[in-house]
């Protein structure tokens, strides 16, 4: 097979792996996918042509997989939490020369090391939205009830905070009431700052889900699926407003099925 029709994905948690290594097969691609351990759903398994499972960490053991599946070109799908670096992390001498050589930890820092990692094997990171198609959101009102006037001016009123807080590379999600900030996300990670923000709130929060204002488009891509809805109602929150032509929507059907459900109102800004 041409080099061309062969790509490597690398897979962390979530339903986007499997509907992007699908959407690839549709695109008549051999997909090849080391598949992160700690995120990684075994489904991928049943979609993929080869699947070998890596932990966080395991750099040199990604890039001699796809060196063996003669792979050039990768894409990059699904989160990686960064709470892993705390929690059992035993990086080999390629990933600890990357965080050794990092600037700082976050996000961008430590992707941009590990895809000059690859470039310097000879493999180019592609963009996560290349072959999104529609799962890319639109704007305005797109699932679920139609948004009340409060939830609008929340969503209004949370869209450049989050932008701010996402262009310090801190989190991309932030939960409001009232016009007031309940909850930023950090490290924890998205659902752990809606918990926070719905506990504070009690009932009718808005979630504000964003793009960084550079947002590179290899990784950390913004995306929602059933799980953040799910979590969102049992927090008390009944409103998400989500970066328009920036934010993947996984499962789309689920999706809109979901947010009727719950009775939670999904917004394209």
């Amino acid at each position: 097979m041409p080099k061309s029709k062969r790509i490597g994905l690398v897979a962390g948690y979530g339903a986007f792996p499997l509907e992007l290594a699908q959407t690839l097969k549709n695109n008549g691609y051999a997909v090849h996918v080391a598949a992160i351990q700690e995120e990684a759903s075994k489904a991928i398994e049943s979609i993929a042509d080869t699947v070998v499972w890596v932990s966080v960490g395991q750099i040199k053991k990604l890039i001699k997989t796809m060196q063996s599946h003669d792979v050039t070109e990768l894409i990059f799908a699904g989160k990686v939490q960064k709470i892993h670096l705390f929690r059992n992390f035993k990086p080999d001498l390629l990933a600890a020369k990357i965080l050794y050589q990092a600037k700082d930890k976050k996000d961008d820092s430590l992707m941009l090391g590990i895809v000059a990692a690859l470039a310097d094997k000879g493999m180019t990171v592609r963009s996560q939205i290349e072959f999104a198609g529609d799962m890319l959101a639109g704007e305005g009102h797109l699932f679920g009830p139609y948004p009340t006037e409060q939830m609008l001016k929340d969503i209004k009123f949370g869209f450049p905070q989050a932008k701010a807080i996402a262009g310090l590379d801190i989190g991309q999600t932030i939960v409001v009431k009232d016009e007031a900030v309940l909850a930023v996300e950090a490290i924890e990670g998205t659902d752990e700052a809606i918990k926070r923000g719905g506990a504070l709130g009690k009932s009718d929060v808005t979630v504000i889900k964003v793009a960084k204002p550079n947002q590179d488009p290899r990784f950390d891509v913004p995306a929602m699926g059933v799980g953040t809805l799910e979590t969102m109602a049992a927090s008390g929150c009944t409103a998400i407003g989500i970066e328009a032509g920036q934010t993947l929507l996984i499962e789309k059907d689920k999706l809109a099925e979901t947010a009727k459900r719950l009775n939670i109102s999904i917004v394209g800004i």
